[in-house]
């Protein structure tokens, strides 16, 4: 049997301290965004005439580029100061949560590589919302290219399909549970 310190077992009696910090949340909420919004975008583009095909794709560039520069604050922020909360479940559960968030960030990091390795592969050019050129890394390697979007496909189908759990069980603690986990990451 652990013993939990205070901080960890007592509930707090501020209801702000029950919730993340707003930089935390805000940071949670625009990688959610852009996350469903770049899958949605590299889903359906196969559907448009080629000139809204560009520019969807030119979109999931710029957005792709944005993704990293969150992901990057994201994780600067909870390694230094983001609020620490006490966790929201015990054993398993808790070990699943845990692992879950993990490898979250781990795909998200997979996934932003792959795509910068996708572009430099295929030697073309990507910008940023047309303000500035990320410079090739490499030599275009057009079958390593197809194995990076491989991948980079894969990577994506297997992030959608874990935020979506990890979406239900919030649900699932918010109206079933009712226990304010999903509180805790809603502004206000």
């Amino acid at each position: 049997m652990t013993i939990q310190p205070a901080a960890m077992t007592a509930a707090p009696t501020d209801p702000s301290a029950r919730r993340y910090d707003r930089v935390t949340i805000v940071l949670h909420w625009l990688t959610a965004v852009l996350v469903v919004t770049l899958f949605l975008l590299a889903e359906t583009w196969g559907f448009f005439p080629r000139e809204i095909r560009k520019f969807d794709q030119s979109l999931h560039i710029s957005l792709g580029l944005l993704l990293a520069a969150v992901l990057i604050a994201r994780l600067a922020w909870r390694g230094s100061r983001g609020r620490r909360l006490p966790p929201a479940a015990s054993g398993l559960q808790r070990l699943a949560a845990k692992a879950a968030h993990h490898a979250l960030y781990l795909l998200l990091a997979a996934q932003v590589t792959l795509g910068f390795l996708f572009r430099w592969a295929e030697g073309e050019p990507f910008q940023f919302f047309g303000l500035f050129s990320v410079p090739a890394a490499f030599a275009p390697n057009p079958d390593l290219g197809r194995t990076f979007a491989g991948l980079h496909n894969d990577v994506a189908w297997i992030i959608i399909v874990l935020a979506g759990l990890h979406a239900a069980m919030a649900l699932i603690h918010h109206y079933a549970l009712r226990d304010g986990v999903l509180r805790r990451m809603l502004p206000g």
